[in-house]
């Protein structure tokens, strides 16, 4: 699923990270190769559920969502398939609408998944750096 909205070739992927792979995060160095562009946040469709308090889940919904700030990267195919490959389970790449227009991959979470496991709902937090550092 390469994204042609990457002002580079068709052979580039743009990223949205919104979790433990941001800066400053443990997951950091899984994507420290890849592209930096900038910090952004997705438009309000959004709810944010922590998985068992090491990564965040994010799905799509109709009503209540929220902008869930995060980073915007390049990445090559290689750099694209490593993340995917250390990723945790059940995480999928789907895109996300942007602030601002445009779309980007991101990791979503399975809805069922969480609902059947009573992951908690952090979106008050607005975003998993905010989550994280109430915890602390």
């Amino acid at each position: 699923m390469s994204n042609s909205d990457s002002n580079s070739d068709s052979n580039s992927y743009l990223v949205f990270i919104c979790g433990s792979a941001l800066r400053g995060q443990p997951d950091h160095q899984t994507i420290a190769e890849t592209k930096f562009i900038k910090e952004i946040k997705t438009e309000p469709r959004y709810r944010l559920h922590s998985v068992e308090d090491k990564h965040p889940g994010i799905y799509e919904v109709k009503e209540g969502g929220i902008s869930i700030p995060g980073e915007l990267y390049e990445m090559t195919e290689e750099q694209y398939q490593h993340l995917l490959a250390n990723e945790p389970p059940h995480l999928y790449p789907f895109p996300v609408t942007l602030q601002g227009g445009g779309e980007a991959i991101a990791m979503l979470y399975p809805r069922e998944i969480i609902a059947e496991r009573n992951y908690l709902d952090v979106s008050s937090y607005s975003g998993w750096t905010a989550y994280k550092a109430s915890k602390s």
